[in-house]
């Protein structure tokens, strides 16, 4: 194992982590994001992690006390482990293991990062929504909201109507949900799209980085399933995604309205607007419900990154 210092893009985690866990409730956090902004937090350390078994990651997860048992008695802490590639070794020893250890080894090692990915997105939000409230917008501001718009596909000029729709989009995505799709598209990750480009949600890309499907669907060009360099930004890419498609337009609106009332942001109502995400329709959204009821998923809505300290975890063959 060895360990580089360095700083960390993550350095205000303990800050965001609080802010995450205020925002669920949508409080405003203007004042909040402000007093982050200004106050310096320590350099986060990493940690290079080197796995060659299912085993092996089970064990440093043991070490780090994020087990089921302290799931199970309330606490809802994650550390900051970052799985680094998928690797094609895992579509062979998840075989050799209980259902269960697998499906543990899935979500564990997904939680963190999609935790992480919304952590990003909030910070843009809160920022996003002081510039709206307080209306101070030099040349710098305008720069970052013309990005942050074109990213998100608000079109034309950034009047109230416009600042409003991007605020709309620029929001978290429940972890329960991101879960759920996960397993469903990558097969808890044994996918050949997952092994072979860290793909975990089955998008496509015309055009992009991808890998082929064995057999493609006539009619709709030469399409690819997505690929990446990291686990991480398949996940940022799906978020992106859900946030900027219309086909995921009502998602956003009834996310909206959790806000508006104050709710927190629940997975399971979520998914019920999901099905545009594939042609199987409801008959998809009743499989993610189905994973988020076995798997007792919801409570992950309520999990929060703690610390600094980061642990990107590389699988490595014997």
């Amino acid at each position: 194992m060895s360990v580089e210092q360095r700083p960390s893009d993550s350095a205000k985690g303990p800050i965001f982590a609080a802010l995450f866990t205020r925002h669920r409730a949508g409080l405003a956090l203007g004042a909040v994001f402000a007093l982050a902004l200004c106050l310096a937090a320590p350099a986060a350390a990493q940690e290079r992690v080197e796995v060659s078994s299912p085993e092996e990651l089970l064990a440093f997860f043991e070490k780090l006390n994020y087990t089921p048992q302290a799931w199970e008695q309330g606490i809802r802490d994650v550390p900051r482990v970052y799985l680094m590639a998928v690797g094609k070794n895992w579509r062979v020893s998840s075989q050799n293991i209980e259902v269960i250890h697998k499906k543990r080894i899935f979500f564990r090692a997904l939680g963190p990062l999609v935790l992480r990915a919304n952590e990003k997105i909030l910070e843009d939000r809160e920022r996003l929504r002081m510039l709206i409230e307080t209306n101070e917008i030099d040349s710098d501001a305008a720069a970052w909201l013309r990005e942050l718009a074109q990213r998100y596909k608000v079109d034309g000029d950034l009047d109230d109507v416009a600042l409003a729709k991007l605020l709309e989009r620029v929001d978290a995505v429940p972890v329960s949900l991101v879960l759920a799709q996960g397993a469903e598209e990558s097969g808890w990750g044994t996918s050949r799209f997952a092994a072979e480009g860290n793909a975990l949600f089955g998008q496509w890309t015309w055009g992009g980085k991808g890998i082929k499907p064995k057999e493609q669907r006539e009619g709709l060009g030469d399409y690819r399933i997505a690929a990446f360099d990291t686990p991480l930004e398949s996940v940022e890419a799906y978020l992106l995604n859900i946030n900027s498609n219309d086909a995921y337009k009502d998602l956003r609106e009834r996310r909206a309205a959790m806000r508006v009332k104050q709710e927190d942001l629940s997975g399971w109502e979520l998914a019920e607007s999901l099905t545009s995400y594939s042609e199987r329709g409801h008959e998809y959204v009743e499989s993610l419900h189905a994973i988020m009821r076995v798997n007792k998923l919801q409570p992950a809505d309520e999990a929060v990154l703690v610390g600094t300290q980061e642990w990107l975890v590389y699988p490595v063959m014997k």
